[in-house]
């Protein structure tokens, strides 16, 4: 059984950084392609940033520029870097593990506000 826990969430102030950990709990991490999405609330849940087991990345749009995702194979750990957070980033950041199927984390709030 795959499984996913995020940590690295908290409150921050506008301009912050923050960041998200998840740790993976299986041995095919290295070869899966890991991600970060977020929802917001009354929002559906979106892409914010991908890595492939090559190293790989994809963001969203609205994070390009201020989020990096990395991962650490020999930790099953993958990150993701925040910084110049916004209002709008706020939303609970999930972690999903993708191979044949997907695998999700129970996810972590990231509250942005002053």
């Amino acid at each position: 059984q795959v499984q996913l826990v995020e940590s690295g969430g908290g409150l921050v102030q506008p301009g912050g950084s923050l960041r998200l950990s998840c740790a993976a709990s299986t041995s095919i991490f290295s070869i899966s392609t890991m991600g970060w999405y977020r929802q917001a609330p009354g929002k559906e849940r979106d892409l914010v940033a991908t890595i492939t087991s090559r190293g790989n990345t994809n963001y969203a749009d609205s994070v390009k520029g201020r989020f990096t995702i990395s991962r650490d194979n020999a930790k099953k750990t993958v990150y993701l870097q925040m910084n110049s957070l916004k209002p709008e980033d706020t939303a609970v950041y999930y972690c999903k593990l993708s191979l044949n199927t997907n695998y999700w984390g129970q996810g972590t709030q990231v509250t942005v506000s002053s």
